[in-house]
């Protein structure tokens, strides 16, 4: 717990802090404040969200005035220190201030409402910001069957993307008889550019803890699993020191607040199969079965973990429970649409200015996150699409970015909420190929047990893989069309029931770069090697030798400053000529 009298430094030091060169910076930062021998507390926080930016470090004084700083290297890092610390004045070129109001202040942040903001190690300042009151509130104020209703009221529906609302989870998993019932915190997080759930533990792991208690509290249970892939090291340890400090504090364990409510809670890492994010593959895999869906009914709430009522949700709605308690539903209800309460997380990844992590309410359109909030297409390149929902969603065209971000309308378009990834394509992207990166996920990480998802996706694959190629034929595309539509229809679990969508609304909305590839064997992006064709200008070539240098395969001939010729039976197309040349005389068509 940091003293209010002193001022305050902190470092963003999440994943993608820490990828960044995170640590370099707060070793420089710390061995320069040793150096000057002033009354300054250094801290790590997590997340707040501006990936793009990272390594940041702000700089707080004892009255609450902000400094942040971006893209701090060791060497600005030293800056910050002998010039704003120890002198007085803040690095103007390093300040992004109304960078971050432009960014965060605009936000409504309820799930993140901590991250990047506090320590993620530090009960205490947890507590400082109202953690645990929620908890404190319901056990002592309202009935079980209380918090539940407030729940419901809320409007909160599942933000691991099948949308079913959470309370009423809770109510059927508290009707259903048992002896036992257990909570289990669905923390694989597979989908490729997604990673709302993995900066939430890292920046408030308590959060996740107290919403699972207030979970429950509601159900009856005393057991809780948080399920998390082995992929996140630092999710897993913050998750510990919360649970461990909250259990030293009396928030966990027995007899929580001198209550007679005892719940226990235990970390199962996951290998990372994508398909143990289906919620009867994650529970196969905690009880040490190999992760594969089950038929449903009967339901988790019914029959889960062990054959015990189970409720399932992910650590985005967990978050969000113990702002809903201790604010009231109606604040939590004011945001969103009608159907679509609150605020929903999203990581925008791909081609955007400002890659990160944004919390809006729900029904702003698609058009407002991608220009206003990420700030637009990186290099002021023309957009193309959003792929929403990972592998499982589906890509939304340029016509349709005034769709509101809520579950019923992006169902519409043909893509789904998801838990809340958005990779964003520009010109330079070609279709037919991201959706056979897609594709080539899902056949990947299919678990096998049905035929429509085990043969069916890889069929798929293969007829994307000739389309790519150059060595399709006109009739595929409606056998593509066919087998996609057999896949959904048919397949036993969600991996498999949405795994086509990529190819679904690529067709839909790009079928003419699908034409392209196999009509004109032309990649219209230029992405695909195959259909590529490298040529030197004549008029351009100055005879460097540079590209000469750099083909692998000795296609290029030429004598030095005379014009170079690329040989096509030796092409591999690899594209080194071309990144090679000053003088843009490479052409690729």
């Amino acid at each position: 717990m940091h003293d209010h009298d002193k001022t305050l430094v902190k470092v963003g030091l999440s994943t993608c802090g820490i990828a960044a060169g995170g640590y370099k910076t707060y070793d420089v930062l710390e061995k320069e404040l040793e150096k000057a021998d002033i009354d300054v507390s250094l801290e790590k926080t997590g997340c707040v969200g501006m990936c793009y930016r990272e390594p940041i470090v702000d700089v707080i004084t004892p009255d609450g005035k902000l400094f942040s700083y971006g893209d701090v290297t060791e060497e600005n890092a030293a800056r910050i220190v002998n010039e704003h610390l120890v002198q007085g004045q803040p690095v103007a070129d390093l300040l992004m201030n109304e960078e971050r109001e432009g960014v965060v202040g605009t936000q409504n942040r309820i799930s993140l409402r901590n991250c990047g903001i506090i320590n993620p190690e530090s009960l205490e300042e947890y507590r400082e910001r109202d953690g645990y009151k929620a908890l404190e509130k319901a056990l002592k104020e309202m009935t079980p069957e209380d918090v539940i209703e407030e729940v419901l009221k809320s409007g909160l529906r599942g933000r691991g993307g099948a949308g079913f609302p959470t309370g009423l989870k809770w109510r059927f998993t508290r009707q259903n008889p048992g002896d036992k019932k257990y909570i289990v915190c669905n923390a694989d997080e597979g989908d490729p550019g997604a990673f709302m759930d993995r900066s939430i533990i890292e920046g408030d792991p308590h959060a996740i803890v107290e919403g699972m208690l207030l979970a429950a509290y509601a159900v009856g249970s005393n057991e809780g699993h948080v399920y998390v892939r082995a992929e996140y090291p630092l999710a897993i340890t913050r998750l510990e020191i919360a649970m461990k400090d909250a259990k030293e504090a009396g928030l966990l364990g027995d007899n929580i607040l001198g209550t007679d409510f005892s719940f226990h809670m235990k970390i199962k890492k996951g290998a990372g199969a994508f398909v143990c994010g289906e919620e009867t593959a994650l529970i196969a895999s905690l009880e040490g079965e190999r992760g594969m869906p089950r038929l449903k009914p009967p339901f988790p709430a019914e029959k889960g973990l062990w054959q015990k009522p189970t409720c399932i949700n992910n650590v985005e709605t967990f978050a969000n429970v113990p702002w809903i308690i201790y604010n009231g539903a109606e604040k939590f209800a004011a945001f969103g649409t009608e159907k679509s309460k609150g605020t929903k997380v999203f990581a925008l990844a791909g081609k955007m200015k400002r890659g990160g992590l944004i919390e809006v309410p729900m029904g702003i359109s698609l058009r407002d996150v991608i220009f206003g909030v990420g700030g637009g297409i990186r290099d002021d390149k023309k957009f193309k699409g959003v792929q929403l929902g990972g592998p499982s969603g589906g890509c939304v065209p340029e016509s349709l970015l005034d769709t509101s971000v809520d579950y019923e309308s992006l169902v519409k378009t043909g893509a789904i909420m998801g838990s809340g990834g958005m990779i964003v394509m520009d010109e330079t992207t070609c279709m037919v190929d991201m959706a056979r990166f897609f594709l080539n996920f899902v056949q990947n990480e299919s678990c096998g047990k049905c035929v429509h998802c085990r043969l069916g996706t890889k069929r798929m694959l293969e007829i994307l893989n000739r389309i790519t190629e150059g060595k399709s034929q006109p009739e595929e595309l409606e056998l593509l069309e066919e087998i996609a539509l057999n896949v959904k229809e048919g397949a036993l679990c969600g991996l498999g029931q949405t795994g086509p969508n990529p190819v679904l609304s690529t067709l839909l909305y790009f079928r003419d770069e699908y034409e392209a590839h196999i009509m004109d064997k032309r990649c219209p992006a230029k992405v695909c090697r195959e259909l590529l064709t490298y040529t030197i200008d004549p008029e351009l070539c100055t005879g460097c030798t540079r590209c000469v240098k750099r083909c692998p395969t000795e296609a290029i001939t030429g004598e030095k400053k005379e014009v170079h010729v690329i040989e096509q039976e030796k092409c591999i197309k690899c594209g080194n000529c071309f990144d090679a040349c000053n003088f843009d005389s490479v052409i690729v068509e």
